[in-house]
């Protein structure tokens, strides 16, 4: 099945997929046929704040056009954030769309965790995951610590580039989860997180939502 991606946000996540899917159809010994395409990070940071789902699906879709054209038969937003309006992109999508929202949720059922940690943007910390895991807790930041990772997010997000101060703020809030408030483990509630943890090196217990959405797409696309 030829994969299709909107990609481009960010460029951190957008690379984490592309280079996933190579690993894991090289293990397969299958051939991957993708076509990935651009979107805006700043345009979906400001319809995602005024929470413009409209506006959002309308680019999506326009987007999803272009990979029809390239022949892809199936399509991923590499975005957590980006997945805002998804049940809205999925009744419109000229494509079948793999959403990650509904493979993580698997995901952490299967994994049988029950009080989880999330970091990323302000919405997906808020909402915790846009309100979809039903088997498991999820605890959000609190006080400044939920705006602390936001804005650090964002800034690594849009450059595609993480800072040591970044990741130091990422950790701290971590740890507090984990010690504090007594989560399992972490959400990588953003794909661009790739670019600061990898969930099989890293110190603490994390789930990486992004490897679990690129396995998917490949588990779909190679059956």
């Amino acid at each position: 099945m030829h994969i299709g991606l909107i990609g481009g946000i960010g460029p951190g996540a957008t690379d984490y997929y592309y280079r996933r899917l190579i690993s894991t159809f090289a293990e397969k010994n299958a051939t991957l046929e993708l076509t990935i395409v651009h979107a805006d990070t700043p345009t979906l940071l400001r319809n995602l704040a005024s929470n413009d789902a409209a506006a959002q699906t309308a680019i999506y879709k326009r987007l999803t056009n272009r990979l029809v054209s390239a022949g892809a038969e199936c399509v991923g937003v590499t975005s957590i954030a980006g997945h805002f309006c998804i049940d809205a992109f999925k009744a419109i999508s000229p494509l079948p769309v793999v959403d990650m929202i509904s493979e993580v949720s698997r995901a952490l059922e299967t994994r049988g965790l029950k009080r989880i940690g999330i970091i990323g943007t302000r919405t997906v910390m808020e909402t915790r995951f846009y309100g979809r895991i039903t088997s498991a807790e999820i605890i959000p930041p609190s006080g400044p610590d939920l705006d602390d990772v936001h804005q650090a997010y964002i800034s690594m997000a849009t450059t595609g580039i993480v800072t040591e101060a970044q990741r130091s703020v990422f950790k701290t809030v971590i740890h507090r989860l984990l010690g504090d408030q007594g989560a399992e483990a972490v959400l990588l509630g953003g794909t661009d997180l790739t670019l600061a943890f990898n969930e099989q090196t890293a110190e603490f217990p994390l789930v990486d939502c992004a490897g679990i959405h690129a396995d998917a797409i490949a588990r779909l696309a190679i059956a």
